[in-house]
């Protein structure tokens, strides 16, 4: 509990942390993201000398396809949400981050044949119909929250599959993605336009830091799922993106009210139908007695 707790936490503060980097591009934020995520990653696989598996995976092309194609949805995901964070659009991010373990359900059908139960299929039902109202009501598709929620929902299903652990999947993501991001850092401070070099000292820390903040909560995330049911750490994931909403709403005075606001109930309505039905099944497991 206590790393799953801290985990979301953590995440749940990002808004905060890159609106400290306004002075730098969403784009040059997540080149840097990588790269210090790179050189963290580097020296945890190195302490824990936790290096044997790398060889193995070099020998297999579909697994290092797979991760690529990983990496680049994550990186995606980074870009626009730090976009919107920095753009005003922390409640649009927010719930992308509320309807992905709904794209992740659906997902799971479309790709897994999982079957899905009635109650879930309400629940799939009903967000589909706040983004139809959403979309109605405002006049466009909530783009910002959908790509959010495809991109990290894909993701998902792709880690899901790879059988890689976190800590390993994680920085193989980063080590593909290096030499593509190594180039443009390198062209970019050739062409006197990378975003480190031009930020501010404080902004250079901070972005020095994102490595250890972007890895630490997902190696927290990585002990809390080999620790609780998965039932629990799924309503605990709620955290995120309620703290992004809250800080949006009151700290940053983005609008929430009328038709967005309503939009938003009827998808945390879908989500408590999915987690309590998810529950009860956990509970009805355990109370049946051996055998049954």
């Amino acid at each position: 509990m206590f790393y799953a707790i801290s985990c979301f936490l953590l995440w749940g503060l990002f808004p905060l942390y890159f609106k400290l980097l306004q002075d730098v591009g969403s784009f040059d934020i997540v080149l840097q993201r990588i790269f210090w995520s790179l050189l963290f990653l580097i020296v945890v696989l190195t302490w824990k000398r936790q290096w044997a598996w790398l060889g193995e995976v070099a020998r297999k092309p579909r697994v290092l396809l797979g991760f690529l194609i990983s990496a680049l949805l994550l990186s995606g995901n980074w870009v626009l949400y730090v976009w919107a964070v920095n753009a005003d659009r922390i409640v649009d991010a927010s719930l992308g981050y509320f309807m992905s373990p709904l794209v992740s359900v659906l997902l799971g059908y479309v790709i897994l044949k999982e079957k899905l139960r009635p109650l879930q299929w309400l629940a799939v039902f009903m967000a589909l119909g706040a983004v139809l109202w959403l979309t109605w009501t405002n006049g466009a598709l909530p783009w910002i929250g959908l790509t959010i929620a495809a991109t990290f929902g894909i993701y998902g299903l792709l880690r899901k599959i790879a059988h890689l652990g976190a800590l390993e999947g994680l920085a193989l993501e980063t080590i593909l993605l290096s030499p593509l991001v190594l180039v443009i850092l390198a062209v970019s401070a050739l062409h006197g336009s990378n975003g480190f070099l031009q930020a501010s000292l404080s902004s250079q820390i901070l972005l020095a830091l994102s490595g250890p903040v972007t890895a630490i909560p997902l190696l927290l995330f990585a002990r809390a799922a080999r620790r609780i049911p998965l039932s629990l750490l799924g309503l605990l994931q709620y955290i995120s993106p309620t703290m992004q909403l809250l800080t949006g709403v009151f700290i940053y005075d983005e609008p929430f009210a009328g038709s967005r606001a309503s939009g938003f109930m009827v998808i945390w309505a879908a989500l408590a139908v999915y987690s309590l039905e998810g529950l009860w099944r956990l509970w009805s497991a355990k109370a049946r007695p051996a055998g049954a």
